[in-house]
Parts: structure tokens; sequence; C-alpha cells
């Protein structure tokens, strides 16, 4: 029997590629739609020599996540657009708040100056984090909002920590786990008392972070060239060379090359597990025998494939949140439009508006002379704004980004070309309590001794490191007779 992976995004052709290392078994993934890379999705206008990336555009080169990746890249051999911290892009990021463009500090003056949209200088911040006592109770969660507020103080909170979450997850910061994005603060918090007691012990975390990533990898193998190369150039993100949709495109290259099975337009119906320890996949109205299944799904998804047979783990994949995106993309034929360089801008949700951030594209890489931004809105606040009908269109979406546009940006100009996605359910939430949901999960396969592992962005984080990672370290857990 074979080995089965549900799911051709990243994270399941990332979890394809660890089980062909590991095992060499026979080994089939099983894709719904008619192509596989998931939420990645780049499309290249090659005569206008410009790129539109629908989903992520650039990976973090940090830690041992970042590692990871960069010895599958390696290994693909794949043409890499390096950002040195150096970069424009890199250096300044931007919100919009109080109805102007700010730049956000980005050395040590931003610290004892008033910077917009602060009303005070932000050492001012640190300082209330130094004389602020208490935690919450031991072992529990809070929100991250609260945990910010908590430590640094409200505007902290309103327009340095939700903005950032609306970048990462188009997540509510007053909803989402500190354990989200901020763990090893909130525990050195709870051990120490204070946020910056604990960084003083986090300033070795890079040489930790090296020596996990030593760690990680097999046969006493150096860290990736690659690696150390991002870590000697500086590298604060990356692309490649034809959009990040060529990662997942040339990994079932390589996997198809190696007898790999990838099947699109085999959509799973069902999912049960047989007392011999073995499960059984329903695909296209055929009943599927294999030994181990390791899901990449999402939550809601596999939720339904195993309802039948234990619904109380369906109840627990429910229990996972999922927000709505919409992305749309806008080329100017000029590219002398932006007032400001850098990545982007965000825009904190109190500024009560349907865009989450605007990305600068032809700030990050370069687009032969054209202006090409990214507009993000909706998550958390999808129905509150797209809701008030039964289907929003794709003109009326366009045309509300273009609004956001001249409002934000001052471009008046109207965009030559544009295309809108419609993300349904494309980000898990990792509301409060995430950390303990997912492990109820997990202890519940294992004391069913269900042959089923789970990775993908639902339960380990949802950048492309993460869930890359999650796949790998699902993958080494697979205890079987091989």
């Amino acid at each position: 029997m074979t080995i089965a992976v549900l799911g051709g995004g990243i994270s399941g052709l990332s979890a394809g590629y660890y089980l062909l290392r590991r095992f060499g078994k026979p080994l089939t993934i099983y894709e719904a739609s008619p192509r596989v890379g998931g939420w990645i999705r780049s499309e290249r206008h090659k005569n206008q020599g410009f790129l539109f990336e629908c989903g992520p555009r650039t990976i973090r080169p940090k830690g041992l996540p970042g590692a990871n990746t960069l010895e599958l890249v390696e290994e693909l051999k794949l043409p890499i657009k390096a950002i040195p911290s150096s970069h424009v892009a890199a250096r300044n990021r931007m919100l919009y708040a109080k109805g102007q463009i700010c730049m956000l500090p980005n050395g040590p003056k931003g610290l004892v100056s008033v910077v917009p949209p602060f009303s005070k200088p932000l050492y001012r911040a640190l300082i209330h984090d130094l004389t602020t006592n208490g935690t919450v109770a031991k072992n529990q969660d809070e929100s991250i909002y609260s945990f910010a507020e908590r430590r640094f103080g409200k505007e902290i909170a309103d327009y340095a920590i939700s903005p950032m979450i609306c970048g990462i997850c188009a997540g509510d910061a007053r909803e989402i786990s500190v354990r989200f994005l901020m763990e090893t603060l909130f525990e050195q918090e709870q051990k120490y008392g204070g946020v910056l007691k604990g960084m003083l012990y986090a300033r070795f975390k890079d040489k930790a972070d090296k020596a996990g990533a030593q760690g990680l990898f097999a046969d006493g193998q150096d860290e990736p060239s690659l690696y150390r190369q991002a870590r000697q150039e500086k590298w604060a993100m990356y692309g490649l060379g034809d959009g990040l949709e060529q990662l997942p495109r040339t990994l079932r290259k390589y996997l198809g090359e190696r007898d790999v099975n990838v099947q699109l337009n085999s959509k799973c119906h069902n999912l049960s597990f047989n007392s011999d320890g073995c499960a059984v996949l329903s695909i296209r109205d055929t009943k599927v025998p294999v030994s181990h299944v390791v899901s990449s799904l999402p939550a809601y998804q596999l939720a339904q494939l195993t309802r039948t047979q234990h619904p109380s783990l369906a109840a627990q994949l429910l229990s996972i949140p999922y927000v709505d995106v919409v992305v749309v993309n806008m080329q100017y034929d000029s590219d002398q439009l932006l007032q400001h360089d850098g990545f982007g801008l965000l825009v904190p949700p109190v500024e009560n508006l349907p865009v989450l951030g605007i990305i600068f594209d032809s700030c990050c890489f370069d687009m032969a002379g054209n202006t090409v931004i990214t507009v993000m809105m909706g998550g958390r606040w999808f129905d509150k704004w797209f809701s008030q009908q039964p289907a929003v269109s794709q003109k009326e979406l366009r045309d509300i980004a273009q609004q956001q546009v001249r409002k934000i940006l001052r471009i008046k100009e109207e965009p030559k070309f544009s295309r809108v996605h419609m993300l349904h359910k494309c980000i898990p939430q990792y509301t409060v309590g995430h950390k303990r949901r997912v492990e109820g999960i997990r202890d519940y396969i294992r004391s069913y001794k269900l042959p089923l592992s789970l990775c993908g962005a639902a339960y380990d984080g949802v950048g492309i490191n993460d869930v890359i990672l999650s796949a790998r370290r699902q993958v080494d857990a697979v205890q079987f007779t091989t």
C-alpha cells in the first residue's frame, strides 16, 4: 500500500518531498484543483515585464524555519532574488494612519523623537514595560492586543501590533493568541516579569537558531550553503526568479521525476480508518487503501472528511476559524507614481477602512518601468465591508480598491491592467487558546492510533517557512514498519 498526501499546496508537496526522502515508498499526492501551489499564485506578464503575485511574494531566511526552506530551494536549484537588509524595501515600513502615510521608525532616532502616528516617543513604551508589574495566570493564553497593551500601552497595540497582525494573517489582534507571534516574549515575561528583561536572555537567540538549524540536518551535514550565504549577505527576504509559484511548480516536477504520483482534479470525499491501522480514501468514487495519510488540507476540509467516523475530531478541527481576503493587483505604465519607497504600508483597524494593506511590488523587485501594487482587503472584517449584498462583484471590489489607492497613495491614474482574486477561507486564525486546541487534535489522533499526520497553515504557523517545516516535522514523526 502507498502513503497518501492530501493537498497539493506547498505544505502537501513538501510532505511528499520529505516522505520520499525518508521512506522512498510508493507515494501519491491528491489535489482537488487542476493546479498545485494552493494560495501561492504568480502571474507573469512577460511582454510588459511585470509580475502579479496573488498570494505571498517573499520568504524570510531567518532562523531554523528559514534555513530549512533554503535547503529545499537549494535542492531544487531555484533562482533567488535576494533583498538585503540595506534595501529600501527592507528598511522602509509604513502605516496609513490619521489621514497620512507614516514611516515607522527604523533606527535609534525613532525611539527618542515623536514619530506619527504615535503621540509620544517610543522609549516611553519601553519604560512602561519596565515599570509594569503582573502577568496573566501561569499557563494561560491571552490576545496579542491585550499583551501589547498591558506591556507597552494602547498606542503600541493600536498602531504597531494590530496592523502587523493584519499584514501577517489578516486577523484581529484582539482575538489572535499572543503565542502566534510572540510566544518567546510571552514566556520570558512569564518567567522574568517583563519583555525587556526577557529580551536580554534572547540576545543569544541567533546562536541558538544557528545551532538549531545545524541540528535539523541529518548525517552531520553542515547548514545549507544558501542559508550561510543569506546570513553573510544579510538578506532580509527573498523572492524567486519567476515568482513564488516557481517553488511548488518545480517541486511537483522534482517529485514526478522520482515516481511520486501527483494527481490533480482528485478531490477526497471521505476518509475512514480500519481496525488494522490502515486508512481508506474515497477518490473519484473509488476506495483507495493506504498505510498512512498526511493531510495538508485546511482544517475545515479535513473535518468534513472525518465527521462520519470521528465527529469529535471534526468538531475540534472546525474550531479553527478562517477568513476571506480580497487581493487586487494593479499595474501602471509609469514608475513615478509612488511618493514613498518601501515594502508597502499597513492600515490599522482603528482607521475603519476596508484595506488591510498595500504592497509596493515594484519597490521590491524590478518591474521594467511599471508601478505595480497589491491591495489586500477584508480579512477578519470581510463581512463588515463586503457582505451587505448576496455576492459582491469583481468590478465592485476593483472599484473599492482603486478608491482606497486614490485616497491613500494619491494615485489618480487608472491602472492599465488589474486582477481581482477572492481568496475564500484562505488564512486560519490562531485565536486565543490555539496552541492547546492543536494539542487536543493531535492527542485525539494519537489516542485512537489513527494513521494520520497533520501539517499546513492550520496548525504550526501560516508562513511559507512554517508550513514547510511543519511538513518535515510531521513526516519525521511518522512511525510504521517500512
